[in-house]
Parts: structure tokens; C-alpha cells; sequence
């Protein structure tokens, strides 16, 4: 199979166009540290359940053939103003969607599939409907844990004061409306650990952890 030109890049790999196919693109890893075949099968496992997940025809450990999606990331689409923050529940939507997955091989209830990083940047707003993508930290555990992430990612941005604050604080209202009590205290203690030692961060970022945390707190209540 060959790759056609570079249609994007992100923090730790590109995506290619596939030569003479239209509907796929390549995404190889850059620094070998993740691993697609083990992302590919929870994408793929949870499409089998009918989420909304790209489609992976073939996957290594360094690359993985996926379908390609058309239509901006929920994050594009606010800037450009095609959709409002309040469309933030859709990020609830689709956690909600995902949770109700069952966890691989386990067989207690309370163990669902986890994104972990589920934020507006990481959804296609697609003909088809929301497609959520970027699997690579998705892990089974307890689904207040995901809630917990994204509230915090979101939270950060809203405390930081840079450009996309007040969005990311009307998103964050949004995503929390009506699902309070699905962010416990364990899932956020430990959300707020995960992004810590999160090593993408800079040091800056991990100083408005514990703003962030407050946000959420006061949204909560």
C-alpha cells in the first residue's frame, strides 16, 4: 500500500492520504511510543456495539489504516461559529453512548470503556453524525474516570485565560448539565493524578490543575 501526500499531523503522528483509495488514510506514529494495533481493536470494539468510532481496516503497531471522516472537530466548528458552546452536550451525549459499552472481559457492570480524553478537539462533526477519534489512552475502569477527564481538560482551558477560555467554560456547563452526580470523587482525584503526570504538559498547565479543579467543584454545586 502506498501513502499519498500528508493530510495532517498531531502531537505524536501524521495522517496520509492512501494512494488511489479515497475512503482511508494512514495514521503512522511518529515516536514509537503508542501502539495502533491495541487502539485499533478498542475502536473496533466498540463500533461493534454501535458507537460512533471510525471504521480501521488494518492496524500495526505503528500505523493503522482507518476510514476517512469529512467535517470539522467540534473545536473547529466553534470557532467558526457553525455550532455554539451549548452544543457542548454533546460531549455528555457520547460519554453517556460510551458507557453504556461493557468493558472488555470483565464481567462487572461497573467497568465500561473509558476514552480519557474526550474533549471538542477530539470529535468529527461528520454528515453521519458526531464520530469520536484519538483512542490511543482508551482503557476499561469506572466511567466516573472519564467523566472526571473530561471535565478537567475542559477546566483547564477555562481557567488559563488564553483564547478559548469562556468556550471552554460554556462547554463545560453544558457537558455537566443534568450529569453532576455522574462525576464522582474518585474519578476526579484521579483525573486530576492522570493529567499531573500527563508528560505533553508544561509546567504552567499543571499549575492550573488545582483552578481547574475548583471550576468543576463550583459547577457541581
Amino acid at each position: 500500500m502506498r501513502t499519498g501526500r500528508l493530510i495532517g499531523s498531531g502531537r505524536s503522528a501524521d495522517v496520509f492520504e492512501v494512494e488511489g483509495e479515497r475512503g482511508w488514510v494512514v495514521r503512522r506514529d511518529r515516536d514509537g511510543c503508542g501502539d495502533a494495533s491495541a487502539e485499533a481493536a478498542v475502536m473496533e470494539y466498540v463500533r461493534g456495539h454501535g458507537y460512533p468510532a471510525p471504521a480501521v481496516r488494518a492496524a500495526s503497531r505503528t500505523e493503522m489504516v482507518m476510514e476517512r471522516l469529512s467535517g470539522p472537530t467540534m473545536l473547529a466548528a466553534f470557532e467558526t461559529g457553525e455550532i455554539g458552546a451549548r452544543e457542548g452536550g454533546v460531549l455528555a451525549g457520547l460519554l453517556r453512548a460510551l458507557h453504556a459499552v461493557p468493558g472488555r472481559g470483565s464481567g462487572d457492570a461497573g467497568v465500561r470503556v473509558l476514552h480519557l480524553d474526550l474533549h471538542p478537539h477530539n470529535v468529527m462533526l461528520t454528515p453521519d453524525g458526531p464520530k469520536v477519534i484519538d483512542w490511543s489512552n482508551a482503557e476499561d475502569g469506572p466511567p466516573g474516570l472519564d467523566w472526571g477527564m473530561s471535565a478537567v481538560i475542559l477546566a483547564q482551558v477555562a481557567v488559563g485565560g488564553e483564547v478559548y477560555a469562556e468556550l471552554a467554560r460554556e462547554t463545560l456547563v453544558a457537558m455537566l448539565d443534568g450529569n453532576a452526580a455522574l462525576v464522582t470523587e474518585e474519578g476526579l482525584a484521579e483525573a486530576r493524578v492522570r493529567r499531573a503526570a500527563n508528560p505533553t504538559m508544561s509546567a504552567h498547565e499543571v499549575q492550573l490543575l488545582g483552578d481547574a479543579e475548583e471550576l468543576i467543584r463550583a459547577l457541581l454545586h
